[in-house]
Formats: structure tokens, sequence, C-alpha cells
């Protein structure tokens, strides 16, 4: 018997898959991960920004091992690139709308700076990662309401214990003509004896409306959606303690789509679908005597756990982010109603 905290979608009786969760089935059960939300949620402001630290240090001069898997680019992320190319994390990540990266990226650049003064003096630039989903159907994505202030705030605000469904970036999404928002879930297996965690924090606002699938078998539908085109955006970051390289951080993220496609998603034409993995098990130090750094990494025939974690918990946090996201009117009156409350309707 699993000694995790029920997530949404395990309280509505949908499993997804057959790994052991983490005591809290989030992100934050990668120890040292944390999360945080900024909301506006007024008038016909439907947005906000979200934010992630992988570790609590200074991770300009700490980098992360990072890697990125686009899987449908339809995006305008700011970041990703440098990430690809060189393998590692050296900012926060942010999450917002779509006009909101350069505020993001902008507010990420000045914190590194203020932290590490030598940025772009005596050292090299900084290379800010923020992602973004179009909010534009509930939100008024043309105010561009969100300020490099909201940004700071909400990293900030980053703890272990966040909240999950229509809050901070997820605030105005949607997923499969339902309500979306952010969903966390982890897993844990072991190695070589030991314990190890992989965990999932998604932003969904993605899917064609009545072409989905739950764990049991059930395709909810609801009578006030319209038949569209797969479009939108979801982006699923992946955290691990598992020590993994780059390329091997690149080929876990991939996973990640398998997770979207139990879901019944084909990652469509318009749609902006990235999977980030990154690992805490190592730092690798922006200033270094040395010119090796010795490190573990795990056997590549070991990785299938976290192949299939990352699957499960992808798929388990979508479902969370829709069902902790209640019914939403927006902008022009737009609504999306709540996938929970057509779970009670169906009897669960």
């Amino acid at each position: 018997m699993s000694s995790a905290s029920p997530s949404p979608s395990r309280s509505n009786g949908l499993v997804c898959g057959s790994m052991e969760p983490g005591p809290a089935n989030t992100i934050a059960d990668v120890a040292g991960v944390t999360v945080g939300h900024v909301t506006l949620n007024e008038g016909d402001l439907r947005t906000g920004f979200t934010a992630l630290l992988p570790h609590q240090g200074n991770l300009f001069r700490e980098k992360v091992p990072a890697a990125v898997e686009v899987i449908n680019g339809f995006g305008k992320s700011a970041g990703l690139i440098q990430v690809d190319e060189l393998g590692t994390l050296e900012t926060p990540v942010l999450l917002t709308n779509t006009f909101g990266v350069g505020t993001g990226a902008n507010a990420l650049i000045k914190r590194a700076i203020a932290d590490n003064p030598e940025i772009g003096r005596s050292t090299g630039t900084v290379n800010p990662v923020v992602m973004e989903c179009n909010d534009g159907y509930l939100s008024d994505i043309q105010a561009m309401a969100l300020t490099e202030a909201n940004a700071i705030s909400a990293l900030e605000a980053t703890s272990p214990e966040f909240e999950q469904g229509s809050v901070g970036a997820g605030t105005g999404m949607s997923a499969f003509g339902f309500k979306g928002g952010f969903g966390s879930a982890s897993r844990v297996f072991t190695l070589d004896g030991r314990t190890f965690t992989l965990g999932a924090l998604v932003r969904a606002n993605f899917g064609k409306p009545g072409g989905w699938v739950l764990p049991d078998g059930r395709r909810p539908h609801h009578k006030d959606l319209k038949k569209v085109e797969e479009r939108g955006s979801v982006i699923i970051l992946l955290a691990t303690d598992v020590p993994l390289e780059s390329r091997q951080l690149k080929r876990v993220a991939r996973r990640a789509g398998a997770g979207l496609a139990r879901l019944g998603a084909y990652y469509g034409n318009g749609s902006g679908d990235i999977a980030f993995a990154f690992s805490t098990a190592y730092r690798l130090p922006h200033f270094t005597e040395s010119d090796f750094i010795a490190r573990d990494i795990l056997h590549e025939d070991k990785i299938d756990p976290l192949f299939q974690a990352a699957v499960e918990t992808t798929q388990e946090a979508v479902l969370n982010a829709m069902i902790a996201s209640p019914a939403m009117r927006g902008r022009g009156r737009n609504k999306r109603p709540s996938l929970a409350d057509w779970l009670t309707e169906q009897g669960k």
C-alpha cells in the first residue's frame, strides 16, 4: 500500500501505471526542488508566472545538467537552444504566457546579475530559461499585464509545497476542451540498492476535445465543446536525483511524449509541446581550476525505470492539472468546464 499523498487523479480512482509514487507525489519529492506561483485573476486576466528552482544555491555558479526535447516546436520559449547545446541549466525556470517570455527573461537576467555581478563583465552572459503557453482564450493576452516584479514574486514564493490546478502560469490554460492548469506527480524506484525519485510538473494547455481517454478507458466530452483541431501547448518539467548526463536526460525527456500519447494526444500542428529534464545529483561549477570534472553516471542499461517514470508521471500530472482546476469563465465570457465536475456527474 502506497504511503504517498493522494493526488487528484488517484482520489478519483484514476491510476497511471504501476510504479510507486513518492511521499508527496509531486516534483518536490526530488530533494531541493521548489515551485512558486503568482496569479493574476481579475477582470479579463487569467494569467501569471510559475517558477521552479532545481536547488537553493547560486544556479549560475553551480549549474545542473539539463536537456530539452522539442516534441512539436510551435512555441516561443527562451534559452532552450543553449541548454540543448551545452547541457546545463544556470537559472531558475520560469513559465508564463506567450507575450510574457521577454519580461520573464529580463527578470531572470537581472536576478542573476544581482547575485553574480561579474556576468557580462569578467565572465560570460547568462542563459535565462522561460517557457510559454498561450492563455489567450480565457485571458486578455494583449494586455501584456505581467511584470518583472510578478516574475520575481513567483521566484520568491517557491516552496516544496505548492498549489496545483488553475494557478500561476496555469490560470488560463485549457486541455482537451476542459479547464487545464498545473499538475505534478512523482515515482520512486531502486537502483544499485538505493532509492531514487523522478518527478514531473506539467502545464496542460493542449489536446483535441473528445479525442482523449482516461486510464480506465472512458472518453470525457462536454456538450458545449466544439470540434476543433489539436492546438495549444504543454510544458513538461522532469526532475530526478539520479546522476545522468545531458544526453541521458534528453532520452528521459523524450519519453514524456509517451505519457501524452497515453491520453490521446498526437502533437497537432499548432501545439507547442516541450519536455525539459534536469538532474540534481551533481552540480557543474562555473568557475573551476581543473580541466576535468569527475562524476558518477548511470549505466545506460539501467535507465528503463526512468523512462517508465517519465511516462507515468507525465500522464498523471496532466490529469491532476485538469481535476484540480475548477470550471472557469474568462475574457469575452469564454468558458471551460471542469473535468472534476464531469467525473462527479459520471459517479467517478
